[in-house]
């Protein structure tokens, strides 16, 4: 029992407590009297003398991908809590609505590369339907500090603990103590019912499987965009692009691969029925575009300088040439995907019509030539991962082959498959406790390739539904997990090179309704958020049927075509041991 002090202070019941102004909950007292109880989940202690409280009024939020512009008033509190006998701290951050504005809901949200979180970046997206929304720092020290930064305590020495946190406990833990946290801060009633949710893309995307395939009831349902699942092989897939270029001997100028990208987008763009600059069928383009066509086409790039953000580019001089053979070559290899040197097929990489950005080349001043630039967010990986040497990259890729990076992918799927691999494709407790998933991938990604959420929801298809059909077990798993590929769209955002791309701005709203209100998305609503169309709305169609617009391009309709989809699907045949 709470002590009446409390009772006065939060208010006698749920109607009146939701009646309560966002100060008068929003305090030091009241947040503490609302942490879980000690026991509540063994082995963690909360630390109440942690709890920082700051009511935030008239907040204002524009122009994010993941959620409407919108103002609002939130409490900002944060805690700590400690595993018994680990000496660790973990600090969580809970954005609270104002209790009048309090939906029953409960968001989760990820991060994004090596952080766990997204600063404060994910947590409007709870905010704006009522929900309140958590975010983790993972005990790695502080919530900007990333676990690449704390993965090793020494040279050969791992720190395991924080590997399990990143790689699924730390959410889980943030989703448990957040939901208590909400249900006492609002003084819910054991009859009051607590939808809870997640969102995140990239390694937020790999973060809410983690949970889905291991916490069957943790959410009611779940947002996962462009998930780094797969970990090994996306990784090192970082490296392929310069493997491709070092094994063909051309560094093509990076404004030649540019010319190479918006040539193909140029030739591609009607393939789907509509001239608008958007590939909504990358996979026609791949099964009739040649790219050899371009061979020749002129190209200029004023000078760049070096940029930080989101990967370090180095800075390049003014380009002017013309598209040559060696730089289709290389082109047409990356887009082939990871072979080995038997010609077995070991990773699939990007479609056509994304942009090349694996494949950096830097200039060379000296000696008046481009050269190979080592992907760091790759060679990190093998750097700290694999060799356990804390350096964030390889100074050469000397003597690396097709052959090295398969053996580097099988070595880190074996040391991580338990952590960060997140490919397990039986969901059958997840789905009998009535979860809903709601998967995108932008068709022009340049990080992780849009084939690689076709495996896994394919594999999940297969694996839950082995006896039934291609066309059944696809039908049957749209009952509870959709996948959404999003035209011309980038890595978890809007593409630049292809303004007039839809993006699903209100995926998250999707879910609740089809979540509370059983309104299952057979498209997924997107809005032209730049470019010329602004304002404007484009469904978007769910896997396995692909866009095409009929009527002179005044028409969409969402299509079944199976050489189309054959395109999207890999043998990856270099290993014995099937690759989910």
């Amino acid at each position: 029992m709470r002590p009446a002090s409390w009772i006065a202070a939060a208010a006698v019941s749920a109607g009146i407590a939701h009646a309560a102004t966002l100060d008068e909950v929003c305090t030091t007292s009241y947040a503490q009297e609302a942490l879980p109880a000690d026991g509540f989940y063994q082995g963690v202690t909360i630390d109440p003398s942690s709890v920082v409280v700051a009511p935030v009024k008239n907040a204002s939020v524009s122009d994010d991908v993941w959620y409407p512009d919108s103002v609002f008033d939130y409490c900002d509190i944060t805690f700590a809590y400690s595993h018994t006998a680990r000496n660790d701290r973990v600090l969580v951050r809970y954005w609270l609505p104002a209790p009048n504005k309090f939906q029953n809901r409960y968001l989760s949200t990820g991060g994004g590369g090596y952080a766990i979180n997204s600063g404060n970046s994910s947590l409007p997206g709870g905010i704006i339907y009522g929900a309140v929304a958590g975010a983790t720092d993972g005990g790695f020290g502080s919530f900007d500090t990333q676990f690449d930064t704390v993965w090793l305590l020494a040279n050969g020495t791992a720190n395991w603990e924080s590997l399990f946190m990143f790689g699924y406990e730390a959410i889980h833990e943030l989703s448990v103590l957040g939901k208590q946290f909400t249900k006492q801060f609002f003084n819910m009633t054991e009859n009051d019912k607590l939808y809870s949710y997640y969102q995140g893309c990239s390694e937020g995307g790999r973060e809410g499987w983690s949970q889905v395939q291991r916490f069957a009831d943790e959410w009611d349902g779940a947002v996962t965009g462009a998930p780094a699942f797969r970990y090994a092989f996306q990784q090192i897939q970082h490296l392929y692009s310069n493997v491709v270029t070092q094994t063909l001997g051309y560094y093509p100028p990076q404004c030649e691969l540019k010319k190479i990208v918006n040539e193909t987008i140029a030739a591609c763009d009607p393939l789907d029925g509509k001239t608008d600059g958007v590939v909504a069928r990358s996979d026609l383009c791949k099964l009739h575009f040649n790219i050899t066509s371009l061979v020749g086409k002129p190209y200029h790039c004023p000078a760049s300088a070096a940029s930080s953000t989101p990967f370090p580019t180095p800075a390049t001089p003014a380009q002017n040439g013309t598209v040559t053979a060696e730089g289709v070559n290389v082109a047409r290899e990356i887009i082939k995907g990871l072979r080995d040197s038997k010609g077995r097929q070991v990773y699939f990489s990007y479609q056509p019509a994304a942009s090349f950005s694996d494949a950096l080349t830097q200039y060379n001043s000296t000696t008046g030539s481009w050269e190979l630039y080592v992907n760091s967010f790759g060679a990190g990986f093998v750097t700290r991962y694999l060799e356990l040497v804390n350096a964030s990259t390889l100074a050469n890729l000397d003597g690396v082959t097709y052959d090295t990076l398969k053996e580097w992918i099988y070595e880190s799927w074996q040391r991580y498959e338990d952590t960060l691999q997140t490919t397990w494709p039986d969901l059958t407790a997840f789905q009998e406790a009535g979860g809903k998933v709601l998967h995108l991938h932008g068709e022009s990604d340049s990080s992780i390739p849009p084939a690689s959420s076709i495996r896994y929801h394919e594999s999940v298809r297969s694996v839950m539904y082995p006896k039934l059909s291609f066309n059944d077990s696809s039908i049957a798993l749209a009952d509870w997990y959709r996948l959404f590929l999003v035209p011309g769209a980038e890595h978890c955002a809007t593409n630049s090179l292809q303004p007039n791309g839809p993006w699903p701005q209100t995926t998250l709203q999707t879910l609740i309704d089809w979540v509370e209100k059983d309104i299952a998305p057979e498209t997924l609503n997107g809005t032209i958020l730049q470019g010329e169309h602004v304002g404007e709305s484009q469904p978007i169609c769910a896997w396995p049927l692909r866009p095409y617009w009929s009527e002179n391009g005044t028409k969409m309709e969402c299509q079944y075509d199976q050489a189309s989809i054959d395109s999207w699907i890999y043998d990856l045949d270099a290993f014995k041991l099937p690759v989910y």
